[in-house]
């Protein structure tokens, strides 16, 4: 009798459909991933992760987080940016890449990696894996991602180099270990240096065999963020040349959703839609703080086979759930 008031009830909610934000407040950096009926949502929360889960993306609004990481190891406690879940097949196992640093600065954020103990994301209890050491420059990193290529893993994140905030790739060696890193962007376009010159955010989309690296570019707190992106078009993802860059961004401000940015990708239950799941601001400027909320909508293609991001849809908008 429960399980079929359950259906019933989720049955509901996807006619129903969901409005944005799915998250109101320390929305910022989301990712979210589906596995085994359930949405997972992970954002930055700036003192330690946290997971939510529903059968829903309405679900999730209601759903209460869950802490599953604190840390008081002084190289780690802080700063806890930008998680990702991610599974790693070869290791048969689920892990989380983040962020974070030291107390009392920004200076020291690198790398960081979670190991989940079960196939199931909810039931894991996670444990520090490691540090990603960079080999040939192990200096401030963030925002790591995962790229898979054939059975090929690549790391991309975000690095400085100079007074540029840019791109890199590695190929993983393991979950936790890599090789050396390539710059594959520098924020060179005008739109990618309003306020401070940036690119960081990465998050890979593939569709008809290409694939982009989508982006956040330009500062976070100011009136300038936005996605823009990247193609593979050559045989070598670890050689610049083979990366080309859009001119024009992919997704901006509209509706009253502010510098939109920092997103993510994750597939429907059919795994035949993707969706974008991304923060926005209601204030002008904005701001790099827990003010951002989580937004989502589906990903789109163009008639040329590239991503359509669309724009950010208006709060009042009620969408169907993704299927």
């Amino acid at each position: 009798m429960l399980k079929s008031l359950f259906f019933l009830l989720s049955l509901y909610l996807c006619v129903l459909g969901f409005q944005n934000p799915i998250k109101a407040s320390d929305g910022s950096d989301p990712f979210m991933v589906y596995h085994e009926g359930y949405y997972y949502l992970t954002t930055t929360t700036w003192n330690n992760i946290q997971l939510t889960r529903a059968t829903t993306i309405a679900g999730l609004k209601a759903a209460q987080p869950k802490v599953i990481w604190t840390d008081s190891t002084s190289s780690r406690c802080c700063n806890m940016w930008a998680p990702e879940i991610h599974w790693q097949d070869k290791e048969g196992s689920w892990y989380i890449y983040y962020s974070a640093g030291s107390s009392g600065t920004l200076d020291n954020q690198r790398l960081h990696v979670l190991k989940g103990s079960s196939n199931i994301i909810w039931d894991s209890n996670w444990s520090f894996a490691g540090r990603i050491v960079i080999p040939n420059r192990d200096v401030w990193s963030i925002d790591g991602t995962i790229m898979i290529l054939d059975s090929t893993r690549y790391l991309v994140y975000s690095s400085w180099d100079g007074s540029d905030q840019c791109l890199w790739i590695a190929q993983m060696n393991s979950a936790t270990t890599v090789g050396n890193a390539v710059k594959i962007s520098t924020p060179t376009l005008p739109w990618e240096r309003v306020d401070s010159n940036v690119n960081e955010g990465p998050a890979a989309i593939y569709h008809g065999g290409r694939t982009w690296i989508v982006y956040s570019a330009s500062g976070c707190a100011g009136t300038g963020y936005k996605l823009g992106r990247l193609e593979l078009t050559g045989s070598n993802p670890l050689s610049a040349s083979s990366w080309t860059k859009y001119a024009n961004p992919i997704f901006v401000g509209a509706n009253g959703n502010n510098e939109p940015g920092h997103n993510g990708f994750f597939q429907s239950p059919s795994g035949n839609q993707i969706w974008n799941v991304y923060h926005a601001s209601s204030s002008v400027p904005s701001t790099c703080d827990g003010k951002r909320y989580t937004m989502i909508q589906q990903v789109n293609w163009n008639a040329d086979g590239t991503p359509n991001l669309g724009s950010p849809r208006p709060l009042s908008d009620n969408m169907p759930e993704p299927v």
